[in-house]
C-alpha cells in the first residue's frame, strides 16, 4: 500500500530551484523525471518496520546558513569533530543548505583531486558527476524515498581521486542541520579511480528536539580496480528528524570499501548499507554501531553481495537499546552463481538495557555459489552477569561495570573511525544516550 502525501514541491518549484543552482540541463531533467516517478512509487518496506506513517516529506527544502572566516568561530559542539592538532586542510562545513566553510590542500588540487559541494560540482564537473550520479550504485525508481531524493536534493559532497592518487590525510565533512525545519537531502558522490585510495569521514549533527523534519541521505562509493576508500560516520539528528540513509557502494577488482558508522540518531531512522562486489578478489568490511533510547524505532540492514571470484565480505553491527527503544538489525552476505572462492561473514549483536527495550538481530546468507565460505553469528541479551560479576569483585561499582562492558561491547566499530577527534565525539555521544 501507498502513502498518500502532499509535497509542497511541484515541477515549477524544481524548475526554478535548478536554474537557480545554475545546474546542467541533464540534472533539470533527472529532477523532474524524479519527482513524477516518486508519485506513484511506493516507500521501501523495512523488514518488521512499519514506516507508513513516518514524516517524510515535512520539511524546509531552502534554509540558508551564514559562512564564517575561521573555524574558531563555531560553537563548541562543531569544534569537537575537528582534530585541533592538526590544520584543517580538507574540509566542508554545510550549515543547513549553504557551504559555511570549505578547504583542500592545495597539493591534492594539483594531483586533480576534486573535493568539493554538490552544487559545486554540478556546475563546474557536470560531465564528471553525470557518469556516476545514480547510476551504478542508487537509481532514482527504487522507490518513493530515491525518487524524492533525487527531485529533491540540495546538499552534500563530490569527492573524486583520480588514478595512482594515495590521499594520506582523512578528508572530512559536517553537515550542520542548524535550522529546526531544515531538511537535508544530502548526496554524497565518492569516485576513487584505479590504484588510488582515500579516507573520508562525515558528521550530521541537529538541534530540533521538538521541531519535526527528515533527512534523507544517499551516498555513492565507486571504487575501480585496486581502488581503497575508508568511509567513518557519525549520525547524531535530534528526535525530531526522522532519518533516510542510503549508503551503496561497488568495488571492482582488487578494490577495498570499508564501512565504519556510528548510527547515534535520537529519531526514527532506516538505514541502508548495501556494497556490490563486482570485481575479483574485491573486499568489503562493513561495521556500524547504534544505540537507541526512549520510544525510537531504528531498522538497520547491512548488504553485501559477491559477484567476483574470491571476494571476501564481512560485517559486523553492534547495538545498544534502552527504555522503550527497538531496532532491527539485519545482516544479509548474497553470493552470487560464479563468484567461486568467496568468503560472506557476518554477527550482529544486541545489548538491552531495560526490560522494554526490543532488539531483532537477523543473519541472512544467500549462497547461489558451492566453492564458498560462509558463516554467522546473532545474539539478542542483557548485560552479562558473569561479566558484571567479575568487574565488581574487583572493587568496580555496578555503575561503572556497565559502562566498560557497553563501551566494550561497541568498541570494535568505534575504534575504527579515521578521525581522533570524531572517535572521541562518538565515544561522549555514547555515554550520554547511555546514562
Amino acid at each position: 500500500m501507498t502513502v498518500e502525501v502532499s509535497l509542497p514541491y511541484d515541477k515549477e518549484y524544481l524548475t526554478q530551484f535548478s536554474q537557480g543552482q545554475q545546474e546542467p540541463e541533464w540534472m533539470r531533467s533527472l529532477r523532474l523525471n524524479a519527482l513524477e516517478k516518486s508519485e506513484s512509487l511506493p516507500l521501501p518496506k523495512p523488514d518488521k518496520t512499519n514506516i507508513q506513517k513516518w514524516n517524510f516529506t515535512e520539511f524546509n527544502h531552502q534554509v540558508k546558513g551564514e559562512t564564517i572566516d575561521s573555524l574558531d568561530s563555531l560553537p563548541a559542539e562543531i569544534q569537537d569533530f575537528l582534530d585541533k592538532e592538526k590544520v584543517q586542510q580538507n574540509l566542508v562545513i554545510q550549515r543547513n543548505h549553504t557551504v559555511a566553510y570549505g578547504t583542500i590542500d592545495q597539493k591534492l588540487k594539483d594531483q586533480g583531486v576534486i573535493f568539493t559541494d554538490i552544487a559545486t560540482a554540478l556546475r563546474e564537473h557536470s560531465d564528471l558527476v553525470e557518469k556516476y550520479y545514480m547510476n551504478d550504485a542508487v537509481h532514482m525508481d527504487e522507490h518513493r524515498l530515491t525518487a524524492l531524493h533525487a527531485a529533491l536534493m540540495n546538499g552534500g559532497i563530490f569527492l573524486y581521486v583520480p588514478k595512482n592518487v594515495q590521499i594520506e590525510d582523512p578528508i572530512q565533512a559536517i553537515f550542520w542541520q542548524e535550522d529546526p525545519k531544515a531538511s537535508l537531502i544530502n548526496h554524497i558522490l565518492i569516485v576513487a579511480e584505479e590504484n588510488s585510495s582515500v579516507t573520508y569521514v562525515e558528521n550530521y549533527i541537529s538541534h530540533n528536539k521538538e521541531e519535526k523534519t527528515s533527512a534523507n541521505i544517499v551516498t555513492e562509493v565507486i571504487a575501480k580496480d585496486g581502488a581503497k576508500v575508508s568511509f567513518g560516520a557519525v549520525d547524531n539528528f535530534e528526535a525530531g528528524t526522522t532519518v533516510y540513509t542510503n549508503r551503496r557502494g561497488v568495488a571492482y577488482r582488487d578494490a577495498v570499501i570499508e564501512w565504519a558508522l556510528g548510527q547515534m540518531n535520537e529519531g526514527n531512522t532506516v538505514s541502508e548499507n548495501i556494497t556490490h562486489l563486482i570485481g575479483d578478489n574485491s573486499h568489503s568490511n562493513a561495521k556500524t554501531v547504534a544505540i537507541g533510547r526512549g520510544t525510537q524505532k531504528q531498522n538497520f540492514t547491512a548488504n553485501i553481495t559477491h559477484f567476483g571470484k574470491g571476494s571476501d565480505g564481512y560485517i559486523l553491527q553492534h547495538g545498544v537499546m534502552k527504555d522503550k527503544a527497538s531496532a532491527i538489525f539485519n545482516g544479509i552476505g548474497k553470493i552470487e552463481h560464479g563468484a567461486s572462492k568467496s568468503n560472506a561473514e557476518q554477527e550482529s549483536r544486541v545489548l538491552m538495557l531495560s526490560k522494554d527495550a526490543r532488539g531483532d538481530a537477523n543473519p541472512i546468507l544467500l549462497i547461489d555459489e558451492d566453492d564458498v565460505t560462509a558463516g554467522h553469528a546473532a545474539s539478542v541479551g542483557r548485560v552479562d552477569p558473569v561479566q558484571l560479576y567479575y568487574l565488581m569483585s574487583r572493587g568496580i561499582s555496578k555503575f561503572e561495570a556497565e559502562r566498560l562492558i557497553i563501551h566494550g561491547f561497541l568498541a570494535p566499530v568505534v575504534k575504527q573511525l579515521p578521525v581522533e577527534a570524531v572517535k572521541r565525539q562518538l565515544t561522549q555521544v555514547i555515554e550520554r544516550k547511555v546514562y
